[in-house]
């Protein structure tokens, strides 16, 4: 006969959890459709008003559609309960996600800078750019003034529903609007300056680039870290240090180890308490170590701890060993 208690089989979300997804798959469409708007704008403006900074930034507008779909996908999958497949749960899926959204930043920003330069280039070496219009100028602005709108909207759903994917998608948002600032600066540069200005127009896309780039190793390195099991940041370890070896019963612990998994800690270690008391007056304080661990940093800490008998060793000031 086994022992084994079943774990949960099926692909279910809690329903404060539904309630997350179901943030952040509302700002994520709000997002979808206002990029849609401003792909098909850009692009045509940049068209009708000569402007290659224009294009660039609107096909820019285009990428963001495949962050929105990468966040409408994953963002469901992170906030599903364990199961005998994933029994950590699901929330490096969207830890996943958010790399792969750094990864499209970084592919658009290097494009960018590759049709930046060869413009500038062409320019510098006698060939002729045309004078950007009005309308150009003026999609800029309505650009700059919905993305940095969507970005603090975005920004905001995600920091409070403690969505990594959701606030990288918001950091999307905005370095569009920094794209278009630069867009601005060229255009209305390659405008008003006289023909030997019209350099700006390109230049503006390559300055685009370097934002973008920035902003994408800013998202995807706490995301790669994550993948490669980096620890926990070193002020939360040793707080938890504090809360266990403070814990009553916890004569020492040691061999503590802790990465994350999505928005959940999770935390291994053993303690070591008196060897004459009984199998449940042990798992009494496991118990309590967990729960004063949750009560700290919330009920997002999987603690996997290990009971062991107490046997004089040297402990340091928070009652760990070696």
């Amino acid at each position: 006969m086994s022992y084994l208690c079943r774990m949960n089989t099926k692909h279910d979300i809690d329903q404060s959890d539904a309630r997350v997804v179901g943030i952040a798959r509302h700002v994520t469409w709000v997002g979808f459709w206002i990029n849609a708007a401003l792909g098909v704008l850009k692009v045509i403006a940049g068209i009708l008003g000569r402007s290659s900074a224009m294009v660039a930034d609107g096909i820019h507008s285009f990428s963001d559609f495949v962050s929105d779909i990468i966040v409408l996908i994953f963002v469901g999958i992170s906030r599903r309960k364990a199961n005998t497949e994933y029994q950590y749960g699901h929330g490096k899926f969207e830890t996943f996600a958010t790399m792969l959204l750094a990864l499209v930043l970084g592919i658009v920003g290097v494009m960018f800078f590759i049709e930046g330069w060869e413009k500038t280039w062409s320019a510098l070496h006698g060939g002729v750019l045309e004078r950007p219009t009005w309308l150009a100028l003026s999609m800029a602005l309505a650009s700059i003034a919905s993305k940095e709108w969507l970005y603090r909207y975005t920004r905001r759903a995600g920091e409070r529903i403690h969505s990594a994917v959701v606030v990288a998608n918001a950091w999307h948002h905005r370095s569009d609007a920094l794209s278009s600032m630069a867009t601005l600066v060229g255009i209305a540069g390659a405008m008003f300056l006289g023909d030997q200005w019209r350099i700006l127009d390109p230049i503006a896309a390559m300055v685009v680039s370097v934002f973008i780039v920035v902003v994408a190793v800013k998202i995807g390195r706490p995301a790669v870290a994550e993948l490669l099991e980096r620890s926990l940041p070193a002020d939360v370890v040793e707080g938890m240090y504090r809360v266990i070896g403070s814990t009553p019963g916890v004569r020492a612990f040691h061999r503590f180890a802790s990465r994350h998994n999505g928005n959940r800690m999770i935390v291994d270690f053993h303690i070591k308490v008196d060897p004459d008391i009984s199998v449940v007056g042990g798992h009494h304080i496991a118990s309590e170590v967990e729960h004063r661990l949750k009560e700290h940093y919330g009920q997002a800490v999987t603690a996997t701890i290990h009971v062991e008998p107490y046997m004089g060793q040297t402990v340091d000031e928070n009652n760990m060993c070696s």
